[in-house]
């Protein structure tokens, strides 16, 4: 397709700058239906929940910057409505204002903005290294440069800004907290596509910079590994509906840095199966989660409750909802015949076509058994939802006795999901490999892709062993060890949470002890050499006065007050006279105001309040002076 430009010139000193293009192309859509189907769910699902002008002003205006991110044309543009985007989404996660919500929510914010400034870094070394951000001349300019060690540390900069919003290993923390405590059809988009603005990112990097470069290609495979098991092994043990969807959300972006990783070590010509697959099962999964997460925003609507043990047996007699869950359900799974299988084809043909050796078979057997776990901890919310009797007999008649559980434009929010979902997966060669093509010109593939023969014994294989493995670690261990009278167990350890075994201790507790070290010792080294200069080339003056309390302006004042006093009890308050220590109360209350002025400038508060002033200042005298000028 034709690339259409567009630019806004002299908004924060570059302009901002925009295209569209195949794989833009895709995305916008994309985002706008998740967007859609969000919006027809949220009117039922906020019904009885404080707060909802805010939320509907933040979720149009993170539409907004996220559309920014996929249709910026300069890594600029794109950090900047990176960033508005992690500050409007913030407001979903903190949106019941909870102590839960608010410390995912901080969680969130913490991890967005350390990872905003660590990419705001790569973009400066970047642009002092090639001299553009312009995203279509990136990888020319990076030919020409010589230093391309300057090119790695700007890469692996933002890497770690985009990583952290894509969720991916060790950068995912926020990511199982954040969601079960955001509304569900806000979950969904923080699931869907927020995470793939992330995935842009890494996208941007890989094919502008390192195609055919084994060494980030090395990086971004074992990053994807880990997320990708890391993921699917949390989704196994957690025993909450929408933590399990989370946690199987940063499994599956796994998957797509796994492709990812491939493109990079394929390269331009060769990569023609690594970068359709990694393209497909991103939009894949942006639909998946759509009608996961919706159906869980029903669940959550009549029982206000996302623990899977009290959820058992809901969905039993509700044949509408089972299917839409069921069709995300089988998708993510990878069953031959939908999206998600001809995705993961893809993908799992890349790492064969490579012929990497040993540790590229242990990607492959990680990739399958993450896909057997996929199977298993969906096969467990499914089985929980919509099979099995709740544990308490009134709790599963009150549930069957449901006829009415959502309204008409929560049905159409979910049913059209599921509805795209499969309509998508069962065209694949008509529909969804014409739409991988769309995203060549945007990954840099030159060379052409043969025939995949997704039916073909090879190919089925894959996706059956995944399948084999579900079943078996389901029956075998899900079965044995976690579900007991009824109840889903919990024996993921508590102490084993990466944010509060070292995030935490870390940033609020390492660092700023080795910063008061050296703080010390610089301070102790400046009152050294002051000490030294005053008694040699300097002398002292002589001291000023030093009141006992209070300053000289607090004893004039007292002072002043005193003789106004005075004055009275000898005239008007002659019978009544009063006696107060006017340099004494004008001490005291000056001491009192230092005390405030202390408090309230050594808080993070006032901290955040003096930047986001600065801040403020900066961006009025970027939009101005061109106005000016």
């Amino acid at each position: 397709m034709e690339t259409i430009f567009f630019n806004i010139p002299d908004i924060c000193g570059f302009g901002l700058h925009f295209q569209l293009d195949g794989f833009r192309l895709v995305y916008a859509v994309v985002g706008t239906f998740m967007w859609l189907m969000a919006a027809l769910l949220s009117p039922e699902y906020m019904k009885h929940h404080d707060h909802k002008v805010r939320y509907y002003i933040f979720l149009w205006a993170t539409y907004l910057a996220t559309m920014g991110v996929f249709l910026s044309s300069d890594l600029y543009t794109t950090f900047i409505f990176f960033e508005i985007m992690s500050f409007t989404s913030y407001v979903w996660v903190a949106q019941e204002e909870n102590a839960p919500s608010l410390r995912a929510a901080e969680t969130y914010l913490g991890v967005a903005v350390i990872g905003g400034l660590v990419m705001l870094m790569g973009l400066f070394l970047l642009y002092k290294t090639i001299g553009t951000l312009t995203i279509n001349e990136i990888r020319d300019a990076a030919a020409l440069c010589e230093n391309k060690k300057m090119i790695y540390a700007s890469a692996c900069c933002m890497l770690v800004g985009f990583g952290a919003k894509a969720g991916a290993f060790p950068l995912h923390i926020w990511l199982p907290k954040a969601h079960p405590v955001a509304p569900a059809p806000a979950s969904a988009l923080l699931s869907g596509i927020l995470t793939k603005a992330g995935i842009y990112g890494v996208l941007i990097l890989t094919a502008q910079f390192f195609l055919g470069d084994n060494l980030w290609g090395t990086l971004i495979l074992a990053l994807g590994t880990l997320t990708m098991f890391g993921g699917a092994l949390l989704a196994v043990f957690s025993v909450n509906l929408k933590r399990t969807l989370a946690c199987s959300s940063m499994s599956q972006i796994g998957f797509i840095m796994v492709g990812i990783g491939m493109l990079a070590f394929l390269g331009g010509e060769e990569g023609v199966l690594a970068a359709p697959g990694a393209m497909l099962h991103m939009i894949n999964h942006s639909l998946i989660k759509t009608v996961l997460f919706l159906s869980a925003g029903v669940f959550y609507m009549n029982t206000h409750t996302l623990d899977l043990s009290e959820l058992r047996g809901f969905g039993r007699k509700k044949p509408f909802l089972m299917v839409c869950f069921l069709i995300g359900a089988l998708t993510i799974a990878g069953v031959p015949g939908l999206g998600g299988y001809v995705s993961k084809t893809l993908l799992h043909e890349a790492i064969l076509e490579y012929h990497g050796g040993i540790w590229f078979k242990v990607v492959e057997w990680t990739f399958l058994f993450s896909g057997g776990l996929t199977v298993a901890y969906m096969t467990k919310l499914f089985i929980c939802l919509f099979v099995e009797k709740n544990a308490d007999p009134l709790v599963q008649a009150k549930y069957d006795a449901k006829k009415t559980y959502m309204n008409v434009a929560s049905a159409i929010s979910v049913g059209a999901s599921a509805l795209v979902l499969l309509v998508w997966g069962i065209f694949r060669h008509s529909i969804m490999e014409n739409v991988g093509l769309l995203g060549r010109e945007f990954m840099n593939i030159e060379g052409h892709s043969h025939a995949v023969h997704y039916f073909a014994w090879e190919n089925l294989k894959g996706g059956l062993i995944s399948i084999v493995i579900g079943v078996l670690v389901y029956l075998f261990f899900i079965r044995k060890f976690l579900i007991k009278e009824g109840r889903y167990l919990n024996l993921w350890p508590a102490w084993w949470d990466l944010e509060d075994l070292l995030y935490r201790p870390l940033l609020l507790g390492v660092l700023p002890i080795m910063g008061a070290f050296f703080c010390r010792i610089f301070d102790s080294f400046l009152d050294a050499i002051i000490v030294t200069l005053r008694k040699t080339l300097f002398r002292d003056s002589p001291l000023p006065y030093v009141h006992e309390e209070g300053n000289e302006m607090t004893a004039r004042m007292g002072i002043i007050l005193m003789e106004i006093q005075n004055l009275l009890n000898k005239t008007i308050r002659r019978k009544n006279p009063v006696y107060k220590d006017w340099v004494h109360l004008m001490a005291v209350r000056h001491e009192e105001r230092d005390a405030v002025r202390s408090v309230i400038t050594r808080s993070i508060s006032f901290a955040l309040l003096m930047f986001s002033l600065g801040f403020s200042l900066i961006m009025i005298y970027m939009l101005i002076i061109p106005v000016i000028g």
